[in-house]
């Protein structure tokens, strides 16, 4: 060991407090430093050619230690060399002596100390017992080279090859792997003797130590594959558990049991979950297995199984919840209050599945969440648009890597309950390919007498839905299966009217869009009339999701032009539309403007309402050709046809040529080439209008009408009555002929349209003739009233 002229030692010395790190005297030290105060100190060592004085913190986390940080003994050290690499320094040290500070202050550039070295004790020992010690250290310090990794054989040779006990005890204790307060301590120790002996039980403690790591660290590597060497940290932590713990089973499979015993569920699920723990606990950590039981065990213990909501229906409160979130919509709210009274008599009733059919946008969903708050049920919603999968349904299959639960078990586990309202949306857009037909799936989820015994793919455990509530909507039925709509109770929802329209765009879409816009009924006004005019001129449909987008655009004007003080407050009248919201994108049907020969007032019933659809019929020279034009379809016609044939068989009464099928060519047309028209209730428009152009008679403006007809001149029933009297009353028709056996639907028409509109019921087409023509007298001198038509010309007094 290099010994120091003792004559150059001052009592003063510049400090270098170490972290982790223990000096020893003789030994080579290299040390990063990165402190200020530290590089300050090494660089005075250096330039005045004195010691500094290295000493260990007891936290090494103290980034400006004072005298109660740092161990009282140290060592004085040599700087041997010292290199800068980036922001830090890289010093490397020489022991020469222990020493203790008897102060520690801060000079204000680095720590400096008064320093006292320290020296070994004298040994009284026996030569003897000295080689006996030393050569105990020999063999300890062997059986660790065994267990310990990366020994190099320098090191080894070093202590093989000397018998200084006071050597052996610095040099073994600097070099091991020990916890660095444990070196400290043996730094502390002056007698040679007690440090040797400090180093044997240190030396055995740390061979048990690496002894009970390689047995980790092998037991880990037996139970990996030499390809899956990512889950080797992974492995360890299960190995370090069996150590502690003695056994298989760590904190998550304690967790587990715990989770079953609170579980309320039958014994026998109870028993299939504790079975799967039991193997998932007996499986290598990383296993791709492992992960699926996981997932099963994880979505067993999150299910409900028979817990069940509270739930209480109110009749009346229901009636107060509807009214508030709908208006109108009676027949609906009727049949709703009906299968809750059901449900309020006896709340345990199964098989009550109800399917609300109508165009988007009515509030069919709406209406599946205001039914589960009259309930007093949970709600989830799933989506079936475009689904075409069956295990979106029934779940995957546990043999599939990344399987989960359908959608089905998800909805209930995220519902808390297993008596929630579940409502499958979009049941008419299922779809189905080679991966399986998802509405088959879904004829055991529908089916009261099934239900009960639920079996997902993924949780293979029977589940019961018979306590929940299905609810489904549709825009057509005409794409759902037979046996799928042979479960359901179905509820029509018809596309709103103007009336109804206005009205909730006034009590619920216009406040909706004024409170989301940070606006008010006192900064912002929409009048009625500019209301109307967005649903005449802006809006077409049969809901009223395009209207509330419209509102929400007057809305976001209007919080512009306050926002940029442009004005205080803002009222939206129907003249203002136009700036607003720039040209008007529909022009609403009306009648015409004079009684016309072969034109006509039908109507139609559409998506998005009634309209009224004007037909138009002229009779040319020609061999008897009858032309079809409008983009008509096939029953239409079809009706057209019958509408001729009923013509042909009845001219003579008319006053019409017997023969004008063979020399007059004949031609039909719907307006608005554009739209596809179809039905049968045209009839009694196109006979109507046939009559008109071959007796030259004209037809009364203010009349519209509808209705199928045969060839002997019946006139059938048709649907939609609500929406066509809607239109024909807001296209400025006074009077509406329609089949006798629609009667009943009167009762559906708006009050307001009931009001303004005379209904005229009719059991044949000749009454129909009769009150939409304007009369005409044949004179004496004329077979037939043809107006110029076939050979005889004939005079006519219209009135």
């Amino acid at each position: 060991m290099p010994i120091l002229d003792h004559k150059k030692l001052v009592d003063t010395y510049p400090v270098l407090t170490l972290r982790g790190l223990v000096a020893f005297p003789g030994m080579i030290l290299t040390v990063d430093i990165g402190r200020p105060k530290s590089i300050k100190a090494v660089n005075t060592a250096v330039e005045t050619d004195m010691p500094i004085y290295a000493v260990t913190q007891r936290d090494i986390s103290v980034e400006k230690p004072n005298e109660r940080d740092v161990y009282p003994v140290g060592c004085l050290c040599k700087v041997k060399q010292v290199l800068k690499v980036g922001n830090e320094v890289k010093v490397m040290l020489q022991g020469i002596s222990r020493a203790k500070h008897s102060s520690f202050f801060d000079n204000g550039v680095y720590y400096i100390s008064k320093v006292e070295e320290l020296s070994d004790s004298e040994i009284k020992n026996r030569p003897v017992y000295i080689e006996t010690l030393a050569r105990r250290i020999h063999n300890e310090f062997l059986r660790y080279t065994e267990v310990s990794p990366a020994m190099p054989p320098d090191m080894v040779k070093t202590v093989l090859s000397n018998m200084n006990v006071s050597f052996l005890g610095d040099y073994i204790a600097f070099n091991i792997n020990a916890p660095f307060d444990d070196k400290q301590y043996i730094l502390e120790q002056l007698s040679p003797i007690s440090r040797a002996k400090i180093v044997l039980e240190l030396l055995s403690k740390e061979r048990e130590i690496c002894k009970i790591d390689n047995k980790i660290v092998e037991a880990t590597r037996r139970n990996i594959d030499e390809n899956q060497k990512e889950y080797y940290l992974k492995e360890q932590m299960r190995v370090i558990s069996d150590e502690l713990y003695g056994d298989d089973s760590a904190d998550e499979i304690n967790n587990y049991f715990d989770s079953v015993e609170k579980l309320n569920a039958d014994e026998a699920v109870k028993d299939k979950i504790i079975t799967e723990i039991n193997k998932l606990a007996k499986m290598p950590q990383g296993s791709h297995e492992g992960t699926v039981v996981r997932g099963w065990i994880d979505l067993c213990l999150s299910l409900p199984w028979n817990n069940l909501t509270d739930t209480k229906v109110d009749i009346k409160n229901a009636e107060k919840i509807l009214d508030r979130d709908f208006y109108g919509m009676q027949k609906v709210k009727d049949r709703i209050y009906e299968m809750l009274s059901v449900y309020a008599l006896s709340p345990d009733i199964t098989g009550q599945i109800i399917c609300l059919v109508g165009p988007p946008g009515v509030g069919k969903t709406s209406i599946g969440k205001s039914i589960a708050e009259c309930m007093g049920r949970k709600f989830q919603r799933i989506s079936l648009g475009g689904m075409h999968d069956e295990a979106e349904i029934r779940g995957h299959r546990k043999t599939y890597i990344g399987s989960m639960c359908g959608r089905v078990i998800n909805a209930i586990k995220l519902s808390e309950t297993s008596n929630p309202l579940i409502l499958f949306d979009e049941i008419d857009k299922l779809a189905s390919d080679y991966k399986g037909d998802p509405a088959s799936a879904l004829l055991e989820v529908l089916d009261p007498e099934q239900n009960c015994k639920f079996c997902d793919n993924f949780l293979e455990i029977p589940y019961d839905l018979s306590k929940a509530v299905f609810i489904t909507t549709a825009n057509s039925v005409d794409t759902i299966p037979e046996p799928l709509l042979d479960r359901m109770e179905l509820i029509e929802l018809d596309g709103y009217t103007r009336e109804e329209k206005f009205n909730i765009a006034k009590k619920h879409l216009l406040k909706k869009q004024i409170s989301r816009h940070a606006l008010n009924g006192k900064i912002c006004r929409i009048t009625d009339g500019a209301l109307y005019g967005v649903i005449d001129y802006y809006t077409r449909e049969a809901g009223v999701r395009k209207l509330e987008r419209t509102i929400a655009s007057l809305c976001a004007k209007v919080a512009k032009k306050i926002a940029s003080k442009e004005e205080t407050s803002v009222t939206v009248k129907e003249s203002d539309l136009t700036e607003l919201l720039g040209k008007h994108k529909y022009k609403p049907e009306v009648i015409l403007s004079n009684d016309e020969v072969g034109i006509i007032n039908g109507l139609a019933w559409t998506r998005v309402g009634g309209e009224i659809m004007q037909l138009e019929v002229a009779v040319l020279d020609g061999s008897g050709k009858v032309e079809l034009t409008g983009n008509l379809g096939d029953v239409m016609k079809e009706s057209a046809r019958a509408a001729v044939t009923f013509v042909r068989a009845n001219a003579r009464k008319y006053g019409i040529d017997p023969d004008f099928y063979k020399n007059r060519d004949i031609h039909i047309h719907a307006t608005e080439s554009a739209v596809p028209k179809d039905g049968p209730s045209a009839g009694v428009t196109i006979t109507t209008a046939l009559v008109s152009a071959l007796t030259g008679r004209e037809v009364k403006r203010d009349i519209a009408m509808t209705g199928e007809i045969t060839i002997r001149g019946r006139v059938l029933p048709i649907g939609g009555l609500k929406e066509k009297a809607m239109a024909a009353y807001t296209g400025g028709v006074k009077t509406v002929f329609i089949p006798k056996d629609n009667i009943p639907d009167i009762d559906d028409v708006d009050k307001t349209v009931r009001d303004n509109l005379v209904f005229v019921p009719v059991s044949y087409v000749e009454d129909v003739i009769s009150g939409a023509l304007v009369p005409c007298e044949i004179t004496e001198n004329s077979q037939f009233c043809t107006n110029g038509i076939g050979n005889n010309k004939s005079e006519r007094v219209c009135k």
